[in-house]
């Protein structure tokens, strides 16, 4: 049927290339090739004109590039899928790419099998986010009231960051990668799960105010203006923030089951929900790795750090944790020492995905002043290993929430 095909729309300034493309899809049944623009702002106006489910769009061109244009069509439509094309298949142009929001990356010129694979993964994406946009218009026509003005979220994804060893840097990847995940169409939360000793409100100096104390006891009878009342509100950034108690016998006074029945209720009203975590394998810390969607896992380059990771992920074999939840992340990586991202990876048996750099003036600067580098360094080294890894989060989520889907088939 016509409604299923997946419509085109192909952005390239060389028409000999826009032809070739064409050509190389115009006899698939499923496909259709809806318009064609000769340049980046073009690619734009036509995106917002025809709204095709996918966009193959080249990364250079004279007036506005590729990762410019993808940014401006996903920020306005992020049903639409882009795939990028190049003649450079530089990794860093990838990361930039995939950052814009981009569903994938080919090298040009494309193979026609490569091609029509892509464009059919990316079709298959715009058809679902758009079935998932259709099913929440009646609610927001019946004006059920989103928290924050924004549009109700069917369920949010719940990204734990976990190290089994103490002083890695959890918090810090934890506050500056809810930084990273949150804009206006993404609402990130941040929640402390480190109840005793939690330390996100210092991070972002905006210590003193509610905890989580002020939801637990209600935790059956939540509403979102509610919950927007306790969660502070970062003054910079615009992202929630549930703190921890303020003193750490008072972390008792918050059951396993409240936390969890918190954090759940939080998928409702946001996109992501990162929880920083303490070390220690509590009841608590255990639930939420029950109704995570990924964990991020830390290491850095010391031996007892690696020793404990790969207890860890050990003990999730052992619990029929699926690996493919787990994103591997090395933090404060050093190339002076010669334990390296890929011998670590080897060794374990599970891939080091990111490599966050150590920068120690820009890390401990931030965490001293209250002002996560994310606001003001993410072009650093650092920042920009937290934007990789943001990146690792959301393609994660996508590639399970696939793999789900296609399950339930």
């Amino acid at each position: 049927m016509a409604a299923n095909k997946i419509r085109i729309l192909v952005v390239d300034d060389i028409a000999e290339t826009r032809e070739n493309i064409r050509k190389l899809l115009q006899f698939e049944s499923d496909i259709e090739v809806v318009g064609a623009a000769r340049s980046g702002k073009e690619g734009v106006q036509l995106a917002f004109e025809l709204d095709p489910d996918v966009v193959l769009m080249d990364i250079n061109m004279p007036d506005i590039d590729g990762i410019t244009a993808t940014d401006a069509i996903r920020k306005k439509s992020p049903y639409i899928q882009v795939v990028i094309l190049s003649v450079q298949g530089d990794q860093n142009y990838m990361r930039r790419a995939m950052l814009a929001g981009a569903r994938d990356f080919l090298t040009k010129p494309p193979l026609g099998d490569e091609l029509i694979s892509a464009v059919r993964r990316a079709g298959e994406m715009a058809h679902e986010e758009r079935a998932k946009s259709a099913q929440q218009q009646p609610a927001i026509a019946a004006g059920i009231p989103a928290a924050g003005g924004f549009a109700p979220i069917s369920t949010g994804k719940v990204i734990t960051v976990y190290s089994p060893k103490g002083g890695t840097g959890c918090t810090t990847v934890a506050v500056n990668l809810a930084m990273a995940l949150n804009n206006e169409d993404t609402r990130a939360v941040l929640v402390d799960g480190n109840l005793q000793f939690g330390d996100v409100a210092i991070f972002i100096n905006e210590q003193g105010k509610n905890t989580i104390l002020e939801l637990a006891p209600r935790v059956d009878e939540l509403e979102p203006e509610i919950v927007e009342d306790i969660l502070i509100k970062h003054s910079a950034s615009g992202l929630r923030v549930l703190a921890a108690p303020q003193r750490p016998e008072l972390a008792d006074q918050v059951s396993t089951e409240q936390f969890t029945k918190t954090v759940q209720y939080l998928q409702k009203m946001f996109a992501y929900v990162v929880i920083d975590t303490t070390h220690i394998l509590s009841d608590l810390v255990l639930s939420t790795f029950d109704v995570s969607d990924v964990i991020v896992l830390l290491t850095t380059q010391e031996i007892p750090s690696i020793k404990n990771a790969r207890l860890f992920l050990d003990l999730l074999k052992n619990m029929g944790v699926d690996r493919e939840r787990v994103i591997f992340a090395m933090n404060r990586f050093d190339k002076r020492i010669g334990i390296t991202p890929e011998r670590v990876s080897e060794n374990l048996k599970h891939e080091i995905s990111v490599a966050i750099p150590l920068d120690e003036k820009v890390v401990i600067t931030a965490v001293n002043r209250g002002v996560p580098f994310m606001l003001d360094n993410k072009a650093q080294p650092v920042g920009r290993g937290i934007l990789s890894l943001a990146e690792t989060v959301r393609m994660r989520l996508t590639t399970l929430e696939a793999e789900s889907e296609t399950s339930k088939r």
